[in-house]
């Protein structure tokens, strides 16, 4: 009898441990403007997550555990987890060369081989009304769509990259990074503008923002403080 209560403590106590959740708010360094669809992923094991509008995220995790969070445009952090306290992370803005030396790293990255089971999980069955309405489809279905965006960017990234602006126009340093956000392409441009026309949007791009005032040539940065 003393052997089954042990069992059933013991049988708790692990399914309690299993069941512990790691929460939080991201936000941008500076700004404390808080993240949305931040990827979360805990190294050990290999659960996902994304933060919600409010900056908010929570995912599967125990002390000793090591949990990576990542952006486009931002610089990841990895944190350690030492306790299970609600955590604040902060996420600085990143370089765009910092950023194409983060693309060409993982150029490699194949969603669809790594995380299998978000494609199977974000599929919708006539059949089921949960993969319509559960939290894990639907959780399935942001990863989905991030993993889609994430490949858009870099499509955009690679076709707008410093190399190939900065070999069209005369810019270099800040201004050249400041004029490549200002009019950076979107995917849907690009998939039909590419060659010859990408190059005319580049110097047409570049005439725009020589007629703009030079206060106005810079990227205005946000100073706003978002709280709860």
């Amino acid at each position: 009898m003393k052997f089954t209560i042990l069992s059933v403590i013991l049988f708790c106590f692990f399914l309690n441990a299993s069941a512990q959740t790691l929460r939080g708010t991201i936000t941008e360094t500076g700004t404390r403007i808080k993240l949305m669809d931040v990827f979360v992923k805990n190294a050990n094991n290999k659960q996902l997550a994304l933060s919600e509008k409010n900056g908010k995220f929570e995912i599967p995790a125990e002390v000793g555990n090591t949990v990576i969070f990542s952006s486009p445009g931002y610089v990841s952090d990895t944190l350690y987890v030492i306790d299970l306290k609600t955590k604040e992370i902060q996420l600085a803005l990143q370089s765009i060369a910092l950023r194409e030396v983060s693309v060409k790293a993982s150029a490699k990255f194949d969603p669809r081989a790594e995380y299998p089971e978000v494609y199977e999980h974000s599929k919708v069955y006539a059949l089921s009304p949960s993969t319509w309405f559960g939290k894990s489809g639907k959780d399935a279905r942001r990863l989905k769509h991030y993993f889609k965006h994430e490949a858009e960017e870099r499509t955009v990234d690679s076709a707008f990259s410093l190399a190939y602006v900065s070999s069209l126009v005369p810019l270099k340093g800040s201004e050249l990074e400041d004029f490549m956000v200002m009019y950076r392409p979107t995917y849907a441009f690009l998939r039909s503008n590419m060659g010859e026309s990408m190059a005319v949007y580049v110097n047409d791009s570049y005439k725009k923002w020589m007629a703009l005032p030079p206060e106005k040539r810079k990227v205005q940065h946000l100073n706003t403080v978002v709280t709860q």
